[in-house]
Formats: structure tokens, sequence, C-alpha cells
């Protein structure tokens, strides 16, 4: 990992650990690391080459232990606790944390609109459906659009927004995480959100397209497990360097004209669009 990168890892952490209402101390930690990364004139790569582990211990709020996440960020490009976080992580916890949504009105969202993240949320909240849950009126719907508004492009660091990949490298990734998922090639994590006996259970991706970096994992949300979509529903997380994430969520369409056909939730009109002209090409 280059260091926007890293920093942007360390940065998304901070953010889900707040989001469960974590120790502010160890949120500030992680914060205060990636400043001090994305701050760095070298490469973390070049400071382990020539003074190892000592090299990133001297740096300003950085200690052994994240030194060694650091470390492991930039060699491996992976980081278990950042994947444990992202499966855990319900989405009633986030739709909580926006101004004038309380817990039962985020339960409501996502079990109506079948929305997971902000970005899914962003989008019903402009296509009018966030409108038709109940208890949410023009006014509301507006407010919460602001609201998730000003989180999306709350600047990490000025990084801007991830460019959205396009739909045939989206699926591209999707088939690739369930392909390897169902071959039992990808290392599994045991999230703590509906499992109990702490199984190992989740498959997790981590692979590159050009110079975009993805995390693929399949949708651990209540409704997934409610709907049995646990093995179905993948989640792609993905950014370039020094852009901030992006998140979407493939799913297989169970009604109208993409029925049986993976597609982007959100973007499914240019999935229907991919489909046509791969069928034009064909013929």
């Amino acid at each position: 990992m280059q260091n926007s990168e890293i920093a942007s890892a360390l940065e998304e952490a901070a953010e889900l650990l707040e989001q469960t209402g974590a120790n502010p101390f160890r949120v500030r930690a992680y914060r205060a690391a990636a400043g001090t990364v994305r701050r760095l004139d070298r490469p973390v790569t070049a400071i382990l080459a020539e003074e190892g582990m000592a090299g990133l211990e001297r740096l300003e709020n950085i200690g052994p232990r994240l030194a060694s996440t650091i470390s492991r960020l930039a060699m491996d490009g992976d980081w278990p606790l950042l994947d444990r976080l992202r499966a855990d992580l319900s989405p009633e916890q986030l739709f909580d944390t926006l101004p004038g949504v309380g817990p039962e009105l985020a339960r409501r969202i996502h079990e109506e609109l079948g929305v997971s993240t902000l970005e899914e949320l962003e989008v019903a909240a402009a296509d009018g459906r966030l409108e038709r849950v109940s208890g949410i009126g023009p006014v509301k719907a507006a407010h919460i659009r602001e609201a998730i508004a000003a989180r999306l492009r709350r600047p990490r660091a000025a990084a801007p927004l991830a460019e959205p990949p396009p739909i045939s490298e989206l699926l591209s990734v999707d088939q690739e995480y369930r392909t390897k998922a169902e071959a039992g090639q990808l290392h599994k994590i045991a999230p703590r959100r509906f499992n109990p006996s702490r199984e190992a259970w989740l498959p997790v991706l981590h692979t590159r397209r050009g110079e975009r970096r993805y995390t693929a994992l399949f949708s651990n949300t209540g409704l997934a497990h409610e709907l049995g979509k646990t093995h179905d529903w993948v989640v792609l997380y993905y950014s370039r360097p020094g852009e901030q994430e992006g998140q979407v969520t493939v799913v297989t369409e169970t009604h109208g004209d993409l029925a049986g056909l993976r597609v982007v939730r959100g973007r499914e009109e240019e999935t229907r669009r991919f489909y046509e002209a791969e069928r034009a090409f064909e013929l």
C-alpha cells in the first residue's frame, strides 16, 4: 500500500470504531496516526527497508502496535481488524448516527428499503424511495439527504471522493470473490454479529484492478441473514491512491428483466445497459 492508502485505512477504522461507540482515545489514536502517515515525505516501505519497525515507532503518534499495523498494511495490503469492523457494523447503527434518525427509524429504513450503506441510502433519498418509508415525509427526507451529503463529503485530509468504477469491473471483482469463496481459496474471518459460536465463516478477498484496490466480503447484515442472502449479497469496498473509499453491494436480482443476473445495487440502469451491450456484442 502507498502512504495515502494506509492513511485511508486507518481513517476508515477510526470512523467505524466511532460509529460503534468505541473508546474515543482509540479512535483519536488511529486518526492521529493517519495524519502522521499522510504527512510523511517518503514511503512507509522505504522507512521499513532502511530503519525497520524502529523507524516507524520513532514517528509522531505511532507506537509499537500501530507500527505493526502500518507495517502489515504497507507490505501485505490487508488488516484483519478493518475487515471485521466492516462486517460487524450494522446498517441500523450506521443510519442511527445521522441527525434526526433514531434506532427505530434506522431499522425501518433498512428493512423497508433494503439499503445497508450511506451511499445506497443517498440514492434512495435522491430517487424518492426514502419518502415512502413510514414516518418520513418530504421535510425529514430533505434533512436526511443533507446529512448524508455532509457525511459522505466530509473530507478525509482533503482526499477526493472515489470515482465510481465501471459496472464491468465491479462485476468482475464480484465474480472473482464468489468463485474463490466457493472454492475455499480465501481467508475467513469470524464476525461478532449474528455469530454466537465465533465461527470463522466470512471469506474476504483483497484484489486490484489497475490502480484501484478492492476488498470484497459477503453481507453480514440482519436483512441478509433474514432473507438467506449471506452467500449472495457481496459488499465491495474500492479506492485508488489519494481517494476516499467507495462502497457498493452486488446482488442477484429477483424481479424484472434482470432476474437471475448479478446487479450493482443503486446502479441498476447502468447494469441493465451493460448486459444489453454484452448481448448485442454476442449477436
